[in-house]
């Protein structure tokens, strides 16, 4: 089976990228080629670049001033000309000030470090710190777009106001100029955790993921998903679980990941009687997950580290038994759903080889593999993703499958440039949100508020956090929306629910996520629809029905850290058994087939409270006890027992029942 992958290229017109052509295509492969080699000095301190790595704020600086600028040439400022190939001149003026802009800042970064100008600085400091506000908050619209510029200009010029705002959203004020400077030169705003973590860790593992999916990465982890699972029941939408989750993983975008992968699952899902919806509504489900599986779990996980102070592969590590339970309750799903409807897999004649596929692709697996030991036996999570790119590169021009040739090196610097400068923008942009909130103290005020309006009442609290964090993820990046719930509502979940900090913040990462799935919006689902010519609200609702185990995973670590691993081991085991129980049960019921029981819906009248109350035994088995929960594990595998157990043996009797029937 030929399965050659397909290059997303309806992202740059969906995004509203402009199509660069002569002299502007090479602007941003050499500010990303700038970028990567300014990035390795810095990081493996090797001292070629001193003039601008020397002090750590001249290097933010200066990935500042090689990424933010390219937005002005690669967004246009309407969607109406994004189909435009050339750069007007008003984009080109832009470019320069932008750069002449962040250029002063890298240019005086010892001068603002020496003499404090963050508390007091000359006239014209003060004036290039409102001119960098201002191109900062242009290259979000342009790049994020309308919802989160709006979001972001109203909170940055919060603190001129902050006085004389009503009571629960006050704070102290600063004057315009005090409000610029604290931006510009502060480690607390536009050069804040954002910013640091994207120069400290994201670059390399965003490098790394390029030349994974350009030297066929992408094609390989397809091929091999076909090769593995194709001819098993329902195989094509498993194909789409492992290959996507793997894609996810490396992209750490849900809408790239749906059209590279969703061009070839979606229809192979069709081919073996998959309905439109629900072919597309898995690809949503698995692009989804993908973002959440280690060991790259794209920018957010590394944002994550530097808020926690902890090292990556510590959060990778955590996330890994939330996104092994992910998967293992779509894929349940996926296979009761093929099992009920008697769906079959592909002709195995029709699927690649397994041994040919290891055979051209061993070495992506290989870099995988030394990749993980970088990160946690070594624990070298900045340098980890150079040393793995390296290396794959190498053995990709040794071996003859994939080899680059000139046109691959530019493309790869393309990408990443595209990739560099739409997150740089975003960060800044959120780093002037966290400022904001950090210079009129109300960082701390939003926390004591949220756990007035809650009661002291850690559920209430959990759920008031659920709803805030879906609701940002809409109108915001994944991204965005965390950094700005790890600043104002993490920790009131931390200090007044009395929670653990890491499952904190990937239960605010989990629920950011959710909107992926989740009508009105769904865009991974909508994504997904319009490659399968399917439904988008049909599409949106097959997607949340699917990945429902989502929507309760997070709750439950954190009501119990021993599901991130966060815990003694005997508990983790008993905890981890629990919940794996629990949730095979919910995903059965909820597509209407048990794996050991058969079809849970042969009695139309029966079915529907048989489904419903293994979905509640499920739950309720799953959930850990103590703490806010008032009951004791003992007790709810008690409740779970008599639930599940009469539920299960009518399910196991009607079964046999038919099957004398059908033989009588």
């Amino acid at each position: 089976m030929s399965s050659p992958q397909q290059p997303p290229a309806s992202q740059g017109e969906i995004s509203g990228i402009r199509r660069l052509q002569g002299f502007w295509l090479w602007v941003p492969r050499v500010a990303t080629l700038a970028l990567t080699l300014t990035s390795i000095d810095y990081l493996f301190n090797l001292g070629l670049f001193t003039f601008v790595t020397t002090v750590e704020s001249q290097f933010f600086y200066t990935v500042l001033a090689l990424m933010l600028p390219l937005v002005f040439i690669l967004w246009p400022p309407f969607s109406r000309v994004a189909s435009r190939s050339s750069v007007p001149w008003y984009d080109i003026l832009m470019f320069v000030f932008a750069t002449a802009v962040c250029g002063y800042f890298v240019f005086n970064a010892e001068r603002i470090l020496d003499r404090g100008w963050e508390y007091a600085a000359p006239d014209h400091a003060i004036v290039m710190s409102f001119l960098l506000w201002g191109v900062i908050m242009e290259a979000v619209r342009r790049a994020g777009g309308w919802p989160i510029a709006v979001i972001v200009g109203f909170a940055s010029i919060y603190p001129i106001f902050a006085d004389v705002m009503p009571g629960p959203i006050q704070g102290f004020p600063s004057s315009p100029s005090q409000t610029a400077i604290y931006h510009a030169m502060s480690r607390e705003s536009v050069m804040g955790i954002p910013l640091q973590a994207f120069a400290n860790l994201v670059i390399g593992f965003l490098l790394f993921g390029v030349a994974l999916q350009q030297t066929g990465g992408g094609k390989f982890f397809i091929n091999l998903a076909f090769a593995l699972l194709g001819h098993v029941r329902g195989g094509p939408a498993k194909v789409a679980v492992f290959s996507s989750g793997l894609m996810g993983s490396m992209s750490g975008s849900v809408i790239t990941n749906v059209l590279t992968t969703g061009v070839l699952s979606i229809p192979a899902m069709r081919r073996v009687g998959f309905g439109r919806s629900y072919a597309a509504g898995v690809e949503a489900c698995a692009s989804t997950g993908g973002v959440l599986m280690p060991p790259v779990m794209g920018a957010t996980a590394f944002i994550m580290a530097s808020f926690l102070n902890i090292s990556y592969g510590t959060i990778a590590l955590a996330a890994a038994v939330p996104s092994f339970l992910y998967f293992m309750g779509l894929f349940i799903q996926i296979d009761a759903y093929a099992a009920r409807h008697e769906l079959k897999g592909l002709p195995t004649a029709e699927l690649p080889s397994l041994r040919q596929t290891l055979k051209e692709g061993w070495y992506f697996i290989f870099v995988f593999v030394l990749l993980i030991w970088l990160l946690f036996f070594l624990r070298r999570e900045a340098i980890a993703p150079f040393y793995a790119t390296a290396l794959l590169l190498v053995i990709n021009q040794i071996l003859p499958y994939q080899r680059w040739g000139w046109q691959q090196v530019k493309d790869f610097f393309s990408s990443s440039g595209k990739l560099f400068a739409e997150l740089i923008a975003i960060l800044g942009g959120v780093g002037l949100l966290v400022g904001a909130l950090s210079v009129t103290g109300m960082s701390g005020t939003i926390a004591n508020d949220l756990i007035f309006l809650a009661g002291g009442n850690t559920l209430v609290l959990l759920f008031m956090g659920a709803a805030t964090s879906f609701i940002l993820g809409i109108g915001m990046t994944v991204t965005a929306a965390y950094i700005f719930l790890a600043v104002a509502l993490a920790p009131a979940l931390i200090n007044g629910g009395g929670m653990d900090p890491l499952a904190v913040h990937l239960f605010i990462l989990y629920w950011g996520m959710l909107s992926f799935i989740t009508p009105p919006v769904a865009l991974g689902a909508f994504a997904a629809a319009s490659v399968a010519g399917a439904r988008p609200m049909e599409t949106g609702f097959q997607a949340m029905r699917l990945g429902s185990v989502i929507y309760f995973i997070p709750f439950l670590f954190v009501l119990n850290p021993a599901l991130i691993l966060q815990g003694s081991w005997d508990e983790i085991v008993v905890v981890l058994s629990q919940a794996v129980v629990g949730i095979a049960l919910i995903a059965g019921a909820m597509q209407g087939y048990l794996l050991g029981i058969g079809n849970l819906a042969l009695h139309k009248l029966l079915q529907w409270p048989l489904r419903l109350v293994l979905v509640l035994g499920g739950m309720t088995l799953a959930i850990p006890g103590g703490g806010p929960v008032p009951l004791s594990n003992t007790e709810l595998s008690i409740v779970s027992a008599v639930l599940i157990v009469p539920a299960l043996v009518l399910a196991w009797w009607s079964n046999r029942r038919a099957s004398r029937l059908a033989v009588g």
